[in-house]
């Protein structure tokens, strides 16, 4: 058939034009063959890269390649849901905004596909709007494909004349009724934004309530998801905590052994999930894409601070080892069985970060009790006995405490049923009754303080104090403390000893401010000012003053003439 088509044109034009026409359409079907088959999106992008990169070199890395064979396997119906979480700068807008929809037009085969693409803000889906429309339009994509006749060229909507197109909005954005066999959610959280409870939660609630149907097939159409993480919960903790079946291809900057991330993939006719892609590096520390990001680049990327870097470039809320709150900081309680369970205390403080609810979605109430004792090295430290975070309503249903009842009996028998007064009371008697309870005074804590005097008057009324947190922030207020961690004055018990609320409140520590609960961290900053305050933490350069002070004053009491 080629060679009828060659006779053809040697007749019509002369056989030097004829040749030439014949020599171009076998180069133009050798490229569009390359963007076929495995590694055919990469091959694509290499050769556009000049038409919206020109001065820039492309620079190949197998973090691209492996973002691009996932979007083959969606694009081959392997995948239809899938999060990316990678650095900024891993040029993961032009991927999934421009080069793929347009290669899935044209090498693809499928240019009646739909596409719906979301950012933070609209001008940045409108920008790869017009990125995607430049590429369209080039003269050698025109080469290649000549038979993609464009309709619609606008930043907000690029159409072919095969029905289909690329809609540009924002989240939140105006509803369009519109909806796409590809949806794309890029950057859904402003960094700026990402510390507001209520811009991230808003944005997470309408990821799950509205993106979400924004489908023409429930089942066939794909969800793709492309960010940095910025928050234990924002869109992507969201999708891995709520277990929403995605497949997730994470790449930090710099390699982690313990978080090496392993892609799988359920394939027709298979039982279980099979390996599809692993991180290829084998030396911690090792960087994601070097061709890019000389070692000099890194160390820029961390000056932007550790939250920062370990949240935008290693993908995970926490600094490694803890933020403000490191790991390293608690020591911990030896459980010798020579000695007791807890250390002797000096003085025994509770303190709650009240939020009574019982409404999962709504903030939990924070709880925690501290011992302030001295260590065998003479310092005055202090130690958690016990922590909880749980959603409560002020006061349970179940029947009143007899006279005579024991605790511990009462709470085997109601403790399904215990309110946050129930609970209260018994932390603060089971200890052999704690010296303080300390309560925010915020909306509710003057509530909770009149219950408890009201029920337990007999301990109520001179253990419990209200707390005014005054204008310091939640950041102000852990950066006050903080010092006596970094100082090793605060105790814990090894989690490994099968305590989980250990576990629990040392993990909430660690991800402040960027974890999902910071309810217990409220409490241990309130409890850990107020022993500072009050004496009961004592810093070495504290100490070291006092002495100082103590010297100063027998050297005045040393009379100047012997009598």
């Amino acid at each position: 058939m080629l060679n009828d088509r060659l006779l053809d044109l040697e007749t019509e034009l002369g056989l030097s034009r004829t040749f030439a026409a014949a020599v171009r359409e076998l180069e133009l079907r050798a490229v569009r063959k390359s963007f076929t088959g495995p590694g055919g999106l990469l091959e694509f992008i290499k050769y556009f890269w000049h038409v919206l990169e020109p001065n820039r070199p492309f620079m190949h890395g197998w973090a691209l390649r492996a973002m691009c064979d996932h979007l083959q396997a969606v694009t081959d119906g392997k995948i239809t849901r899938l999060l990316i979480n990678v650095p900024p700068g891993s040029m993961k807008s032009l991927l999934v905004n421009v080069f793929w929809p347009a290669w899935e037009w044209s090498a693809g085969g499928r240019p009646d596909l739909r596409y719906i693409s979301f950012s933070y803000a609209s001008h940045l889906t409108e920008r790869d709007n017009q990125k995607f429309l430049d590429l369209l339009s080039c003269p050698e994509f025109v080469a290649l494909y000549p038979k993609m006749e464009l309709r619609d060229k606008g930043k907000v909507k690029v159409s072919n004349k095969r029905t289909g197109w690329k809609f540009a909005t924002s989240v939140g954005g105006v509803g369009t009724g519109e909806r796409g066999d590809r949806v794309m959610l890029d950057d859904p959280h402003n960094v700026k934004e990402s510390e507001s409870d209520v811009v991230r939660t808003e944005t997470v609630r309408w990821f799950k309530e509205a993106m979400s149907n924004r489908l023409n097939d429930m089942t066939k159409s794909v969800i793709i998801v492309i960010m940095q993480r910025v928050h234990e919960d924002d869109v992507s903790g969201s999708i891995l905590a709520e277990k929403l079946g995605y497949v997730h291809l994470c790449i930090p900057m710099e390699y982690e052994p313990d978080r090496r991330c392993v892609t799988r993939l359920q394939l027709p006719g298979v039982a279980g999930m099979v390996p599809f892609w692993q991180d290829p590096r084998r030396f911690e520390g090792e960087c994601f894409w070097p061709q890019r990001f000389e070692p000099a680049a890194v160390v820029m990327c961390k000056l932007l601070g550790e939250h920062t870097f370990a949240g935008q470039y290693q993908q995970r809320p926490e600094p490694r080892g803890g933020g403000l709150f490191k790991r390293s900081y608690w020591r911990q309680w030896d459980m010798d069985p020579q000695r007791p369970k807890f250390p002797k205390a000096h003085y025994i403080v509770a303190s709650l970060d009240g939020a009574f609810t019982e409404k999962k979605q709504n903030d939990p109430c924070g709880f925690t009790v501290w011992a302030a004792f001295t260590d065998l090295e003479g310092n005055a430290c202090a130690i958690t006995m016990t922590a909880w975070r749980k959603h409560l309503k002020l006061n349970g249903t179940c029947r009143a405490k007899r006279k005579d009842e024991k605790w511990i009996e009462y709470k085997a028998e109601t403790e399904a049923e215990w309110g946050l007064i129930q609970w209260l009371g018994y932390e603060c008697t089971r200890w052999g009754g704690v010296d303080k309870l300390l309560i925010e005074n915020k909306a509710n804590g003057h509530d909770v303080a009149t219950e408890l005097v009201r029920q337990f008057p007999t301990w109520a009324k001179s253990m419990v104090q209200l707390v005014d947190p005054g204008q310091n922030d939640k950041w102000a207020r852990a950066l006050r403390v903080q010092s006596v961690f970094a100082e090793g004055l605060i105790y814990t018990l090894d989690p490994k000893l099968g305590r989980q609320w250990v576990k629990t409140l040392v993990d909430e520590l660690a991800i402040f401010p960027r974890g999902r609960f910071d309810d217990q961290v409220d409490s241990v900053t309130q409890a850990l000012w107020w022993l500072r305050k009050n004496g009961f933490l004592i810093m070495a350069e504290e100490k070291r003053q006092a002495m100082v002070k103590r010297e100063e004053f027998k050297r005045r009491l040393i009379p100047l003439y012997h009598v």
